[in-house]
């Protein structure tokens, strides 16, 4: 199904096998040293299977003879460093020709294309070299991927590259991680620099090598330097739809072991470059048709986004006329709460003088009291005194008087009985002192308070007063500018009464002007009784301010919260409006490049990759090509050009970076892009 019915046109003459034959022959010299070096490469691959074996029986893997452990030991040295060797001339070879078959193809290189994909086998060969096993719970991990995560760490410029496939789905083992890891960096031509910075830092490398491995030794460094030479090669890899999980890693050496003698490897030339103009043409249709379901997602997704957008703002408009409503009730309210505040204040001051005056009639009723209580007591100490002088004459009257003194005992307990509580009633009237004089201290609190209230008012009265003198000393200057408005009418009028015969056009300039001063003059003397109106009802409004500014203070605050509230909500009714902004400005771009990528297709549709036998002379100025003058392809329309009619470079939607482009595909372009901008 992949193949196409050729003309007969395409099919190559004599004179183009013959120059087949001469490239075969060029070919054969560069090709009899890879096919010794393969040669001693599988001899060394034979060696090192050997020495793997004798170091699998060393590790008692596989029964071996009696030995001592020295032998043993050297010939595991011998056997890793002939890996190494080997390794390292694979991954020459790997280098050298996938060098050689890009430049000889002239375009970006494909996932599909093998000296790529056995360039990738090889060096994951070297990255395993020398891993250590790591233990977990699942069971033995051995992946290259965890030396390679380090280059996030060590180099920021990798971390795009490591989130990138973190993120990718399809991705399950660390060994699918790295292989994406390795593509990545490939095309980003750092491959050789990120692997760079891993040497340099040896010491982290130790974790996941053993000492003597490929990555430990020098034969890193020189691998390393010969990744350098990638650069040149341009590679659009793409990691969708791609199983790089299970993909096997076999090195093919067919690809390096070509004899000099093929003669039958051209003669399906002409089929084979059709055929790559036929998977480039399709590459191009399927990249472009991913990019257009892209962004047809991405439209959809900004349609929802603007529809839930202007939900937002119709919930925003409603949520602003509810807060408006609110910000009217809770004015209401304050009204309310400041009458009721005056209430109050008029309530606690008419309490605050009744219990005032009970204070101090309480007062004066227990001053009385305690004069009364003092008098008797004096009294009884008198008739105490008198009875014990009674007592002293009548000692010796004892059998006589010890009735008397029975009831004289009686009379002291019913007195002692007396005093007691007499001492209960004057502590009770200590604490009702002490109450009256905590609240006397509150009463000068608040009193205090309502003074420094009245003292701010008298200030803000004061300066009611200096705007007042300044109202009358612009009224000052007012009437003096009146004056002098007086004295130059008079001043005209002298003047024109000597000129009324020569200048009566003047004259009736200067009586209109005369009227308009005069209606000024009027104007002025209706604002100067304005103003003195004004003033009198100044006077009258700093009265009525005298008892709203207190009420201002409270309805200030909650005026604040609400502006508060009110900027907030702006604000997100503005970032909203900017979101919706930028919103319009993706969709127009959107739709630009949908516009751009359908005219792309149309041109794809209309050209072709002309083959490099068809053409023999520039398709722009008509010179024959040559050793000098090479031919090179327009990567827009596909045509071959020299180098002077192909020199300049542009961006186009099929390729990652800038390509050759012929001069007038790139005046289209441009002009493209410029009405594109505006």
């Amino acid at each position: 199904e992949d193949f196409e019915i050729i003309d007969k046109n395409q099919v190559p003459n004599a004179a183009e096998l013959k120059s087949e034959e001469t490239e075969k022959a060029e070919e054969a010299r560069w090709s009899a040293p890879i096919l010794s070096l393969a040669r001693k490469a599988s001899e060394n691959l034979a060696l090192g299977y050997g020495s793997a074996l004798r170091s699998a029986s060393l590790a008692g893997l596989i029964p071996r003879a009696a030995g001592t452990d020295s032998t043993a030991r050297t010939s595991a040295r011998c056997s890793a460093m002939e890996e190494r060797a080997n390794l390292m001339n694979m991954m020459k070879l790997s280098i050298k020709t996938l060098i050689q078959s890009a430049l000889s193809l002239g375009r970006t290189l494909d996932s599909d294309f093998p000296p790529l994909q056995q360039f990738f086998v090889v060096l994951e060969h070297c990255l395993k070299h020398g891993l250590k096993v790591k233990k977990t719970f699942i069971g033995q991990n051995k992946s290259f991927f965890g030396p390679l995560e380090l280059v996030e760490k060590l180099c920021p410029e990798a971390s795009d590259i490591a989130t990138s496939v973190k993120n990718l789905p399809e991705l399950k083992t660390a060994v699918g991680r790295g292989r994406a890891w390795l593509y990545l960096a490939l095309m980003q031509k750092k491959l050789a620099d990120y692997l760079k910075v891993l040497l340099d830092h040896k010491h982290l490398l130790s974790e996941f090598y053993e000492p003597d491995a490929l990555m430990m030794e020098e034969e890193g460094a020189v691998i390393v330097g010969l990744l350098v030479g990638l650069n040149v090669i341009d590679a659009n890899l793409c990691l969708k739809g791609e199983d790089l999980d299970s993909q096997v890693g076999v090195i093919d050496f067919s690809l390096y072991l070509k004899e000099t003698q093929d003669s039958d490897g051209k003669q399906d030339g002409g089929i084979t470059a059709v055929l790559d103009q036929k998977h480039y043409v399709e590459e191009l249709n399927r990249h472009l048709s991913c990019t257009v379901a892209d962004l047809q997602n991405k439209i959809d997704c900004l349609e929802k986004t603007n529809s839930k957008l202007q939900e937002e703002l119709a919930a925003a408009t409603d949520r602003i006329g509810s807060l408006q409503e609110e910000q009217q009730q809770l004015k209401q309210q304050n009204e309310l709460i400041r009458e009721r505040s005056e209430k109050s204040v008029e309530v606690t001051k008419e309490d605050t003088k009744v219990e005032l005056d009970t204070y101090k009639q309480s007062r004066q009723g227990l001053d009385e009291m305690y004069s009364d209580v003092w008098k008797q007591l004096k009294e009884e100490k008198k008739i105490r005194l008198e009875l014990e002088k009674e007592l002293e004459l009548q000692i010796g009257m004892k059998t006589e008087m010890e009735i008397a003194m029975k009831l004289l005992e009686k009379d002291t307990h019913e007195k002692q009985d007396t005093l007691v509580a007499l001492r209960q009633q004057l502590e009770e009237v200590k604490a009702i002192n002490l109450q009256m004089f905590h609240k006397s201290q509150n009463a000068e609190c608040s009193l205090q308070q309502k003074t420094e209230a009245i003292s701010s008012f008298e200030g803000k009265t004061n300066e009611m007063m200096s705007s007042m003198k300044q109202m009358e000393e612009r009224l000052q200057h007012a009437e003096k500018a009146r004056q002098a408005a007086e004295e130059r009418c008079t001043k005209m009028k002298q003047e024109l009464a000597g000129r009324l015969d020569t200048c009566q056009q003047q004259m009736s300039q200067l009586d209109s002007k005369c009227s308009t001063l005069e209606k000024e003059l009027k104007t002025e003397k209706e604002q100067r009784q304005t103003l003195q109106r004004e003033l009198h009802q100044e006077k009258d409004a700093t009265t009525l301010l005298k008892t709203e500014l207190q009420q201002m203070e409270g309805l200030k605050k909650e005026l604040r919260k609400l502006q508060d509230e009110k900027q907030q909500l702006e604000k997100v009714c503005e970032e909203q409006e900017q979101a919706l902004q930028e919103m319009g400005l993706h969709l127009s771009q959107s739709k630009l490049k949908m516009e751009d990528i359908k005219e792309v297709n149309k041109a794809l549709k209309g050209h072709t990759w002309l083959k490099d036998d068809e053409a023999t002379h520039c398709k722009q100025c008509e010179k024959e090509f040559s050793i000098s003058r090479r031919k090179h392809h327009c990567r827009n329309c596909g045509d071959i050009f020299c180098n002077t009619c192909s020199s300049n470079e542009l961006a186009l939607p099929s390729y990652p970076k800038p390509v050759r482009v012929c001069d007038t595909c790139h005046t289209l372009l441009l002009q493209r892009c410029s009405s594109n901008s505006s």
